[in-house]
This record gives structure tokens, sequence and C-alpha cells, in this order.
């Protein structure tokens, strides 16, 4: 490995570092704030500060949002409003590791969705990956050793809903800008929740509306630097670190509002980051394989200049 490569590596984990605090101290503000607000509101509110800051952008949709991909980017704005409103739903309702370990079935569930829907196949290394994670989430949950409540079927929906979000995302990636998706997203899932966030709609503080723009900030922040992360090292080694995502949620939990740390949520979810990690770090070694075998036959002439 280059050293150009080991620097590209350690910024990879530096962003993706930075990417889990910040969605810790999102999901911590919006477990402080409580359910003083409805979920529908609350998401509301938070997606109309994601308009604000993305409104430099809004004069510029119309010119850049091909016309066929319109109706994907409203059905992708369904599938994450639904998923947003169950997430703000579970996070007051269960603890903060349970909601952060069962997020992490969003990757499988994108696995499954992938070779089931999109035609990548499911083959024999991606089953197993993915039985062994779905055992991992079974370590987490334990139906019958623990009693599931609303709050953890709200957080199991999010994350199928979310794997919808992301699926549509990934096929409009082909076509539009992800600065637009972003942006047409935080339009649409505002639009969308209005009626519902005015239907249910409770009396607001100015702090509560200032809280929930902190909370559009720490989400938008570690969406970038997510982005960077994957753009500095490969999934192989960005994937383990999100790990401490759980390491600091349960921190964080047990100093801030008493929650009591879990193993076996902790197990749990080393098992489904490490099938996940197996997978992405064996997928790259064949992808690597695959590259150093062109580039060798390149330079034996067999490919023309």
């Amino acid at each position: 490995m280059k050293l150009t490569d080991l620097g590209q590596t350690k910024w990879g984990i530096l962003w993706m570092l930075a990417s889990g605090l910040s969605f810790v101290v999102q999901n911590g503000i919006v477990r402080y704030l409580g359910d003083d607000l409805p979920a529908l509101q609350s998401a509301f509110i938070r997606f109309v500060w994601g308009v604000l800051l993305l409104a430099h952008m809004l004069p510029k949709l119309r010119a850049n949002v091909p016309r066929g991909a319109v109706g994907l980017l409203v059905w992708r704005g369904v599938f994450h409003a639904l998923a947003v409103v169950l997430w703000f739903y579970a996070i007051v309702r269960i603890p903060l590791a349970q909601v952060t370990a069962i997020g992490y079935l969003n990757p499988v569930l994108m696995l499954l969705a992938a070779g089931l829907l999109l035609g990548e196949g499911l083959r024999l290394r991606r089953a197993f990956a993915v039985a062994v994670a779905l055992v991992g989430a079974l370590i987490v949950l334990r139906p019958g050793f623990q009693t599931l409540i609303d709050g953890h079927y709200a957080q199991i929906g999010a994350a199928v809903a979310f794997c919808g979000s992301y699926l549509l995302a990934k096929r409009l990636s082909a076509s539009v800008d992800s600065s637009v998706i972003v942006a047409m997203m935080s339009l649409v899932v505002s639009v969308l929740l209005a009626p519902f966030a005015w239907a249910v709609w409770q009396p607001v503080t100015l702090a509560q509306v200032l809280w929930l723009g902190a909370v559009a900030l720490a989400a938008t922040g570690g969406h970038y630097a997510m982005t960077r992360a994957f753009r500095a090292a490969p999934l192989a080694v960005t994937q383990p670190v999100t790990f401490l995502q759980l390491v600091w949620a349960s921190l964080l939990g047990a100093a801030m509002f008493g929650e009591a740390l879990d193993g076996y949520v902790l197990l749990g979810g080393a098992v489904i980051i490490g099938a996940i990690s197996w997978l992405a770090w064996r997928e790259h070694l064949d992808a690597a394989a695959v590259k150093e075998q062109t580039e060798r036959v390149a330079r034996a002439g067999v490919i023309g200049p």
C-alpha cells in the first residue's frame, strides 16, 4: 500500500468518526427534547430547517431535475418522511443504544433489497453476511427475554423505510446531482409532513425550534462527513468505525439519561457491524484483485494503447 493510500485511509477513518459523533449528537438532542412535541411536528420543523439550510439551491432545482426523475424524488420523500417520523417516535421511547443498534439494520436491508429487487444477486457470501447480521439484531432485541414495545417496532419500521429512501436515492444518483437529491428530499418531506403536523400542532417554544435546528445541522454534518469518508477510503475501512457510534450512544444514554449499559446491545451491534464489515472487506479484495489483473494484462500489451 502506498503512503498516499495510508493518508487517504486515515482521513476516511477521521471523517467517519466525525460522522458518528454528529449522529450521536443529533440523537442526544432529540432524546433531550423528549415527547413534548408530537413526532410529526418535530420532524416537520427539523425538515423546514433543512430547507432553509439549502435555500440557496431551490431556484436551481427546476432546471436541474430531469422530468422523468420527479416521480422517484416524490416517492423518495414519502419513504423518508415515514422513516423520520417513526425514528422521532422511537428515540424518546427506547434507549439510545438500542435505537443505534437497530439502525445498523439499514445496510443489511440494503443488501437484501439490492439482491432481490435491483438484480444485483444474492450470492452465498452476501446471504451469509445477512444471516449473521440478523442474528445480531435478534441479540439486540431478544424477543421473549425482554418486552418489545412500540418504540422497538417503530425503529424497525424506520430502518425499512430508510432502506426504501436510500434505494431510490441510489437509483436517482445515476441521473440527478447528489446535492439536488438532498435538497429535493428536504423540500418534499416538508411539504408532505405539513398537513399532518398541522393536525397535531402544539404550542412550540423558541428553544425547541432552535434545538431542532441544531438537529438539522448535526444531521447535515453527519451525512457530509460520511460522504467524505466514503470518498477517502473503502467501506472495508470505514464500516467498522461506525461501531463506535453505538459505544458513544451507550455512554451518552448512561451519562445524560440514566440508561443502563446493555452488554447484549453492544454484542448484537458488534455482530451486525462485523458481518457487514467482513462482507465489505471481501468484496474490496475481489475488486482490487480484478483491478490488478486488468492492469497486468494491460502492461503485457494484450489491451491496446
